[in-house]
């Protein structure tokens, strides 16, 4: 028996309005997402891509419940995130968490990395302040850094360690999903091997699953199982990155690979 899907979205579209142009006209539309359908299975990992603008955010904002389709559903563990009432979603967020781009403005400067680390716990509302310490301190320990961080400030941190502060908070609730909207393209190259070998070790040790949001195809393939490739609100192309960064049929995703840069050998003239 196939194993049912962790994440199903089936036919998901989000249209914008954009301002009138005109007194009496009609506003002009935005079409984000034109039907996008897939699944991420429990434990795997499955990669968005494509350029600015093909709707790739869209995607990770409606997943999240942040943002509401035009039409379409968003299942997680066969429940319709946007037909939950609003307490339901609320506890639903245990099984489904976030890492955004910018390590540097997803941290609330203002705030110790304990309270940003247990934030999802106290939005909960299901544990004491002192469970929350001691899971908080799990987590930073489980992202490689050490227990005395906690009572320190965002601003104290590299941008390679602020990331994993901002995983150790996705972490915090033991989700069943994180979605990773470009987590480590704001980071060094040096530093970006080591936050991905982090989120597969995670993988290992939680069975956690991925969507990740990214441009970058390199990344991709280092983390996911599955890609799907993303163009003007369509998926356009999807399998298993190896084979379909190979052989890529649609002639979107081959001009995506042909524009990846590579390094060219330099000849003595």
């Amino acid at each position: 028996m196939t194993q049912a899907p962790l994440l199903e979205v089936t036919d998901l579209v989000r249209h914008y309005a954009l301002p009138r142009e005109r007194l009496f006209g009609e506003p002009p539309m935005v079409r984000a997402l034109n039907g996008v359908s897939f699944g991420v299975q429990p434990g795997r990992s499955l990669g968005i891509v494509g350029e600015s603008g093909s709707g790739k955010s869209t995607i990770a904002r409606l997943v999240m419940a942040l943002d509401r389709p035009t039409s379409g559903t968003v299942r997680l563990l066969g429940d319709d995130l946007h037909a939950l009432a609003k307490d339901a979603l609320r506890k639903a967020r245990r099984d489904f968490q976030m890492v955004f781009q910018d390590p540097y403005g997803s941290l609330d400067p203002r705030q110790t990395v304990e309270r940003i680390v247990a934030e999802p716990l106290e939005a909960l509302g299901e544990t004491t302040r002192a469970e929350r310490s001691e899971l908080a301190a799990e987590s930073l320990a489980a992202v490689g850094l050490r227990t005395t961080d906690l009572h320190k400030y965002p601003h104290e941190f590299s941008g390679g360690q602020r990331q994993r502060i901002a995983i150790a908070r996705a972490l915090i609730t033991r989700p069943r999903l994180i979605v990773a909207d470009e987590p480590v393209s704001a980071l060094d190259v040096s530093v970006q091997a080591q936050v991905l070998n982090l989120m597969q070790d995670l993988q290992q040790q939680y069975g956690i699953s991925y969507l990740l949001i990214s441009h970058d195809l390199a990344v991709v393939n280092h983390l996911c199982d599955e890609v799907c490739v993303l163009h003007r609100g369509v998926v356009v192309e999807r399998g298993e990155p190896q084979r379909l960064f190979a052989h890529a049929e649609h002639p979107y995703t081959q001009a995506l690979l042909a524009a990846v840069p590579r390094a060219e050998p330099v000849t003595a003239s």
